[in-house]
């Protein structure tokens, strides 16, 4: 293998470990809804990205496919593949980085349809853009916030939706576009509107690390790789094995992790103290805190799962004044997870609700037996009295 082709390891990065952890969830999760890392030049951003591709299992895919289709999921084919009726030509692939350079037109990104073949001849002919090439791989836009408004918007509907729908006069086409979405930007040079910045399912702030000895250790292992990558990659091999493992695990367990009603209830009681809008933040907080879980080798979330996801979903969501910064309140979270711990369990809740419900209806039937009794004494007393006719 060349030392070009020699991608830097993932278990190499020294520091910035929210940025990694939340690269990490939506690998295991694609569903979180990609990843915004806001931070300064020079903190390996780009590197986190290209090393989490490299990572990454390699995928099974029907060979020849512009989209690289599952062979196994028809749901998720394209029209060419499912009409080949199981009859594919099958084989493995690396995940790849697929990268969309700001100046990027809309026909660029979604691709284009020949118009004058489809009245001329009656058939579809379509030209994949970079969503087609994005299928099941790392879609990563630096300086997302450079980009336009309108291209953004199909960047976010495409990850929302997993597909890639392009109509012009009146003919339509869609494909497969399923991918991990990673936005990174520099604050400094313009935010992204608050519509978009939601659309995004996690957060990360990263700087530069200020700690002596941890610049050291990025420094002396960068220059360890640019002298010899590959046998640098090869000292790296065991731990990237390990993390590469360990993702395969929480991609087969995610699907059994369970959110308790308790937890339910905090993510909810988060969202509403820290007065995020809509319900995006409770779904995604929820998504993240399992995918924490599945990566930690657990079938249940419990409050810590639920306090790392907040911090990485609500950052980006929280209101803030014209000309502030966004900040996450943390002294607020906290506050509101001791609220809820506070609270008794859903399940007492519920029983003391019951018994109270109970109590009061048996009550309200006491009252209702004493003033039978009391008119039926009534009675009694006005017949003994009454004189006969």
């Amino acid at each position: 293998m060349s030392s070009f082709n020699v991608v830097y390891p993932f278990t190499a990065i020294v520091g910035q470990e929210k940025m990694k952890k939340a690269l990490l969830l939506n690998a295991i999760n694609p569903r979180i809804g990609g990843v915004l890392i806001k931070g300064e030049k020079g903190t390996a951003k780009s590197t986190a990205v290209r090393a989490l591709a490299n990572l990454l299992p390699d995928i099974e895919v029907v060979e020849d496919c512009p989209y690289g289709c599952s062979p196994y999921d028809r749901t998720l084919m394209c029209s060419s593949c499912q009409e080949k009726n199981g009859n594919l030509k099958k084989g493995w692939r690396k995940m790849r980085v697929v990268e969309l350079p700001i100046s990027s037109t809309e026909d660029k990104v979604v691709g284009t349809l020949d118009i004058e073949h489809a009245i001329k001849k009656g058939e579809k002919r379509f030209e994949p853009g970079i969503l087609a090439q994005a299928n099941r791989n790392i879609l990563y836009v630096d300086e997302v916030n450079l980009l336009n408004d309108h291209i953004v918007d199909v960047l976010l509907d495409a990850a929302a939706m997993g597909v890639n729908i392009v109509e012009r006069e009146g003919v339509s086409y869609s494909h497969p576009s399923q991918f991990i979405l990673v936005g990174t930007m520099n604050p400094e040079e313009g935010e992204l509107r608050p519509q978009l910045l939601d659309r995004f399912g996690l957060c990360v702030e990263i700087e530069g690390i200020r700690d002596p000895e941890t610049r050291m250790a990025i420094v002396t292992n960068r220059m360890e790789y640019e002298k010899d990558p590959e046998s640098f990659a090869e000292k790296c091999k065991k731990d990237e094995e390990a993390l590469r493992q360990k993702i395969i695990h929480a991609k087969e367990i995610l699907g059994k992790v369970k959110v308790s009603p308790e937890m339910l209830r905090l993510i909810v009681d988060i969202c509403i103290d820290m007065q995020v809008d809509g319900h995006r933040a409770d779904l995604t907080m929820m998504k993240a805190a399992s995918a924490i879980a599945a990566f930690d080798g657990r079938t249940e979330v419990n409050e810590n799962d639920v306090r790392e996801a907040a911090e990485l979903v609500l950052k980006h969501r929280m209101r803030r004044k014209p000309f502030s910064q966004q900040k996450m309140d943390s002294d607020r979270l906290e506050q509101s997870i001791q609220k809820n711990r506070e609270k008794p369990p859903q399940q007492q809740q519920q029983k003391q609700q019951e018994e109270h419900r109970h109590d009061h209806h048996h009550d309200h039937s006491d009252e209702n037996s004493q003033a039978t009794r009391s008119d039926a004494s009534k009675e009694t007393y006005f017949r003994r009295v009454t004189p006969s006719g």
